[in-house]
């Protein structure tokens, strides 16, 4: 899968581990930064080019990271296509993607270990997008706030 990755200072350590573990486990990421630790930086420095990847089909999914993880997903949110949220447990990693087509995982650095981390992203990862009726419906409704 082609995977786009963004986090600001808050989320640096845990973006550049999960960046090895996905490159380990064969999928194909894209990092649009940090790259290096700065800690006055901001995370829309971030969220928002990896947004525009993620609406413009470039990456499949993306992973936001910053220190709780609630700022990329607010800012990625503004992004018309994206579907972002924090997520903290693992249904909600798997269901968010496959009743409302989540395409961005928001975590927190300073919230969650690398080990469940990495356990919430596998999770988001292997859920696929639901095509049943009513949740497509649903979609359709929320897409319609992006047009207004």
């Amino acid at each position: 899968m082609r995977i786009g990755l963004a986090a600001d200072h808050g989320g640096f350590a845990l973006k550049n581990e999960l960046a090895v573990l996905l490159g380990a486990a064969g999928h194909i990421v894209t990092d649009v930064g940090a790259y290096t630790l700065v800690s006055g930086d901001d995370y829309p420095d971030f969220a928002i080019p990896l947004s525009r990847l993620v609406a413009s089909g470039a990456v499949e999914r993306g992973i936001a990271v910053c220190g709780s993880g609630v700022g990329v997903a607010v800012c990625a949110n503004k992004i018309p296509g994206v579907r972002a949220c924090l997520i903290h447990d693992h249904f909600s990693a798997k269901q968010g993607v496959e009743d409302d087509h989540l395409n961005i995982m928001c975590l927190g650095q300073r919230t969650e270990g690398s080990g469940v981390a990495w356990d919430l992203v596998q999770a988001f990862i292997a859920a696929q997008y639901s095509q049943e009726e009513r949740h497509l419906r649903r979609l359709t409704k929320v897409a319609a706030l992006e047009s207004r």
